[in-house]
């Protein structure tokens, strides 16, 4: 490039890295978006280029002074069909090919390793399995596929990473949730892209993708020495959720152990599957959720409990395998300081007139 300005040379250069108009590809999905997109555009551009030759050799061969007087020209079934019939099916062919893609991108496969994202004004946190926390940066190694499972705080927001193309909506009071597989170690635009007040252009931060060995020792180095589940479980204590949860004859709520991913009977007799959503609500919402066979007596703990307290309770009843778990959880579980996890002003202990979450039981 030697017949190039070094000038010239040094602003394309850097224009071309830091204004592209497409972001790298570094997710096994990235490939697949965009080559739907460019087919789009290929289509459009397609069928701008004809319109644009139609028009002007219309305007040519029918012009007044080729045709000083007008000619009637009569339509044809053939020609009317085909630009009907052609555009219909390419339209079909990019519904089917987004559809497929649509679903392939909000299914996560089983074996996802899940990570919490709080959206609130004006910051991103991130809370993975093991008690690891961060603000605005997301840490996730190649070759193993991520869920997020993402809520709002406070208003409206939006989890994009262009480079994974991936985006998914923070909704106040309700889980969504996205996946990736990331591929190339590098990192990473993150940016909310629903306008959520003054602050919105400031919700950005990086996704860091680590090879597998070095995500292990950036996870030894960051954890807070425990886990959600382990959080949740001091929470479910200090609550006195085993007052009610327990499988004693007179039990007030019913056990929850083993109630994750299994179908529930509501008082309704609406079946329904305990998922993260579901336990969620079943805490914060009780009297939408009323067990079949029980009493619709558990408050709600809605402001009484943070966001990442949620989680944490939520995290701990997935992996409750047992009743005896829940019976050591009261009997050895140190009590939460007030402010952690949690807004109750003291701990009730078990068997006092503590109504604690209900809403779960088994099919």
């Amino acid at each position: 490039m030697s017949h190039i300005s070094p000038i010239i040379w040094q602003f394309l250069v850097k224009w071309m890295t830091n204004f592209a108009l497409f972001p790298p590809e570094a997710s096994k999905i990235a490939p697949q978006m965009d080559a739907l997109y460019f087919f789009m555009v290929l289509v459009s551009l397609v069928g701008l280029t004809i319109v644009i030759l139609l028009i002007t050799s219309f305007s040519i061969l029918y012009s007044k002074k080729r045709h000083p007087v007008a000619v009637q020209i009569e339509g044809s079934t053939l020609l009317e069909a085909t630009w009907t019939i052609i555009p219909l099916g390419l339209f079909l062919v990019m519904f089917v090919w987004g559809a497929l893609l649509y679903f392939r991108i909000y299914t996560p496969p089983a074996n996802a390793m899940n990570i919490y994202v709080v959206g609130k004004q004006w910051m991103w946190k991130a809370e993975h399995p093991g008690g690891q926390h961060e603000i605005n940066a997301l840490h996730v190694p190649t070759g193993r596929p991520i869920q997020l499972t993402i809520i709002s705080q406070d208003v409206f927001h939006s989890f994009s990473i262009p480079a994974f193309r991936v985006k998914r909506e923070a909704i106040p009071g309700r889980y969504t949730s996205v996946w990736f597989e990331a591929t190339t170690p590098g990192t990473y635009h993150l940016f909310c892209t629903q306008y959520c007040g003054t602050d919105h252009s400031h919700m950005i931060g990086d996704v860091v993708v680590l090879t597998p060995e070095d995500y292990k020792k950036w996870l030894d180095g960051s954890t807070s020495g425990s886990s959600l589940a382990q959080n949740g479980e001091r929470l479910f204590a200090s609550l006195s959720c085993a007052a009610c949860h327990n499988t004693r004859p007179d039990a007030r709520g019913p056990s929850l152990a083993n109630v994750y991913g299994s179908r529930l009977t509501l008082s309704s007799g609406q079946q329904i599957t305990a998922d993260d959503a579901y336990l969620r609500e079943a805490i914060l919402n009780p009297s939408q959720h009323i067990t079949q066979g029980y009493a619709p007596i558990m408050p709600t703990y809605q402001g009484q409990i943070s966001e990442e307290g949620v989680i944490d309770l939520v995290e701990y009843i997935k992996n409750l395998d047992s009743d005896y778990r829940v019976q050591q959880t009261t009997a050895s579980t140190t009590l939460l300081p007030e402010g952690e996890g949690n807004t109750t002003k003291a701990p009730v202990a078990p068997g006092a007139n503590q109504r604690a979450p209900q809403g779960m039981v088994k099919q």
